[in-house]
């Protein structure tokens, strides 16, 4: 332990007299987070739609004024012409269109139908999906409210309509900030834990100072220990900075016991140290150490539910995630602090942690060779 104390002293010496090093642990990763987070948002507003509008009477306008008050749409373009709207959309200038024929009251009135189109901007799928599903969903309100207002249609004679109420749980507001914060402390820490650690065994080669190393009394178990341990505490440190900076700037609520999070990434920090070191062993400068982590990270932070839910990725892809440490510390931080998931359910994948810690560093340890 006196060997080990030494060696995690002249590391921290290290870590503190290095500027570069302490920009990394410090200040990009708070950086990241806050604009990650904000940036990284599925959620579709401020739509860009055009108005064909071939009626111009008081429901035309009506529906208008409803699709633009809704928040979800902003209107670019109200013309007479469909090819205008139709130019708007081949310019990236509209996401949708909405054409509205002539005589639209009229018809809705006498021949209680009318027919309504909409060209939608579908070159991003998930976006063009949502601007439709929200424009189908205001029409058909719309539509519901002009049944009830001018033809006074009595629902009680009508056909039964089911009432749908709802309750949103873990994410009452549905802010998808509070989705991601979570996920993008995953990935800080995991920048920490594979990139600083692989890069710091491979500085000693590149110095030349791992000859030194290799040529005193220091045990192998020694150097690797007084080599991963600091970053281990580091990171720890940076999820708990992490954890304070989501808390005050984004209100991320912990539900569960922050003790279970940190357990967890105690062990996860573990996996993701020893394949830094494993890296280290088959690379000579800083650069491949860099660039062999980031080709494995870059895979498992797409394939880890950050941004895809697993559960829409294909069979094959899905099998992929079960070897994917990423994707059981995502899951694993998102149930603990917005459903406030105890140990009974974490306790499984602690254990997959664990027998995957075991394994990477096992190889890492048997991989590295000290000689003199």
């Amino acid at each position: 332990m006196r060997t080990i104390f030494f060696l995690l002293q002249k590391e921290f010496l290290q870590i503190f007299r290095n500027r570069s090093m302490l920009r990394i642990i410090l200040i990009i990763p708070i950086v990241q987070l806050v604009i990650l987070s904000n940036a990284a948002n599925y959620e579709v507003k401020d739509l860009s739609i055009d108005v064909v509008d071939h009626d111009l009477s008081s429901w035309s306008r009506r529906l208008t004024h409803k699709l633009t008050a809704s928040g979800y749409f902003r209107l670019n373009r109200q013309t007479f012409d469909r090819e205008d709207g139709f130019r708007d959309l081949q310019r990236d200038q509209a996401d949708i269109v909405l054409v509205i024929p002539p005589h639209f009251e009229r018809d809705l009135v006498r021949e209680d139908k009318v027919t309504l189109q909409l060209l939608v901007n579908a070159i991003n799928g998930s976006k063009a999906g949502l601007a439709n599903a929200y424009a189908g969903s205001i029409i058909r309100d719309f539509n519901r409210n002009i049944r009830t207002e001018w033809l006074a249609l009595d629902e009680r004679n009508g056909p039964p309509v089911i009432a749908v109420t709802f309750s949103n749980w873990y994410n009452t507001r549905l802010d998808y900030k509070i989705f991601m914060v979570p996920g993008i402390l995953v990935v800080l820490v995991t920048m920490i834990g594979a990139f600083l650690s692989g890069m710091n065994i491979v500085k000693e080669k590149e110095i030349g100072t791992i000859e030194q190393l290799n040529v005193t009394p220091i045990r192998k178990h020694h150097f690797i220990l007084g080599k991963l341990i600091p970053f281990w505490i580091v990171a720890l440190f940076e999820l708990a900075f992490g954890l304070l900076v989501g808390k005050l700037v984004f209100s991320l609520p912990m539900a569960g016991s922050l003790w279970l999070v940190f357990l967890f990434a105690a062990v996860y920090l573990w996996v993701m140290l020893g394949m830094g070191l494993l890296i280290s062993t088959f690379t000579e400068t800083q650069q491949q150490a860099m660039f062999i982590a980031w080709f494995f990270v870059i895979i498992f932070m797409l394939m880890s539910g950050l941004f895809t839910p697993v559960e829409n990725m294909p069979h094959w892809a899905q099998v992929i995630t079960w070897f994917n440490p990423i994707a059981y510390f995502v899951k694993v931080i998102r149930m603990v602090l917005l459903k406030g998931s105890g140990w009974a359910d974490i306790q499984f994948f602690l254990l997959v942690m664990l027998g995957y810690a075991l394994v990477m560093n096992g190889i890492a340890i048997w991989n590295y060779r000290k000689t003199s």
